[in-house]
């Protein structure tokens, strides 16, 4: 070759340079970032618009009623104020099954305020601090007796239960004069025609959102679900975290039973117990995994009115009520294979 045709190495070389493209991480964009944080959530609410489609497409009458959704929203508060904070304990690696009882408990100290003639307000006041003993309790003896949460929180739902059976001898209380107070004109009333509990549900709902995404306790919480050797060496006491989670879920399901007795003027000594299925469904359907550390409350709030409108869909689509707990299963089955697709981690 000549040396006319080598390459001058000492020369700067005259092409312009192709201007580089900054690499952003997916996350960095707005939308996608927003999917990917909300993916539980979202896959939660995809299905539930599939199967409002479907029951819609079955039924379109019943469907495109008011009255149908006025009735789920009437009862849908009562599911979501313990759907919430067992998110929290699922999520800080426990389980609480105690939950329907302690709702039965609450609710029973409830209207014994009520029936001796105090004002209903102290009543509410008497159910949240029984909800917090009886967190506490079932917390203690899980953190601190070193218990197992399912044999612990399964073993303490039955003891309250059989207690409260032994001390009324399933005799209920009727509360009719509850609806002249004021307690009922702000927490169970109606305003144009959609129940007023369903605002407080929501109101709840989005503190509680914001207590486990954006306040160090759901930081905390998460970080015990993950890892609680490393929590513990981060300075975070975990049995106190722990023990919280559970006095959460006595608070949520005091709220939950007091509501009920609220819509229906009466309390039943078995108030709660038809709530133990479906409310674990929701948690799980909503996209918070069992092995704990992460997990989701507004897809549990999703999963609690998926859960809620299974029942009246399949109903109101001209099936018997034999069809409900298979669509239970269907749906549940399929959720948490969608979830399990469209996690991010594994364990």
């Amino acid at each position: 070759m000549s040396k006319t045709m080598e390459p001058d190495l000492h020369e700067p070389s005259t092409a312009i340079p192709r201007p580089q493209k900054e690499w952003k991480h997916p996350s960095d964009q707005w939308l996608r970032g927003f999917i990917l944080d909300n993916r539980a959530s979202l896959g939660t609410l995809g299905v539930f618009i599939v199967m409002m489609a479907v029951f819609m497409i079955a039924n379109p009458t019943v469907f495109t009623t008011w009255y149908l959704y006025s009735s789920v929203l009437t009862t849908l508060p009562v599911a979501l104020f313990v759907v919430v904070p067992l998110v929290f304990v699922v999520t800080c690696g426990e389980i609480d099954l105690s939950f329907p009882a302690t709702m039965g408990f609450a609710s029973w100290v409830f209207a014994l305020v009520v029936q001796a003639g105090y004002d209903p307000f102290l009543g509410i006041a008497a159910a949240l601090v029984t909800g917090i003993l009886l967190g506490f309790l079932v917390g203690s003896l899980v953190v601190y007796g070193g218990l197992s949460s399912l044999i612990a929180t399964l073993g303490m739902n039955f003891l309250l239960r059989g207690l409260i059976q032994i001390i009324n001898e399933g005799k209920s209380m009727a509360l009719t004069n509850l609806a002249d107070s004021w307690a009922y004109k702000i927490f169970s009333s109606q305003v144009y025609g959609i129940p007023v509990q369903i605002f407080w549900a929501i109101a709840f709902v989005v503190l509680s959102a914001m207590l486990y995404n954006r306040h160090r306790f759901g930081a905390q919480v998460r970080v015990v679900g993950d890892n609680p050797d490393s929590a513990q060496q981060m300075g975070i006491d975990v049995k106190r975290v722990r023990v919280k989670v559970f006095v959460f879920v006595g608070i949520g399901a005091a709220i939950a039973g007091t509501f009920s007795v609220m819509i229906n003027f009466t309390w039943w000594p078995t108030a709660g117990d038809g709530y133990l299925l479906p409310v674990l469904a929701s948690v799980f359907v909503g996209g918070t995994p069992t092995w704990g550390g992460i997990g989701t409350v507004v897809g549990g709030a999703i999963g609690a009115v998926t859960v809620s409108f299974i029942q009246t869909g399949v109903v109101a689509a001209g099936l018997s009520g034999f069809y409900v707990q298979f669509f239970n299963g269907l749906i549940i089955i399929l959720s948490l294979l969608g979830h399990k697709w469209n996690q991010a981690r594994y364990r």
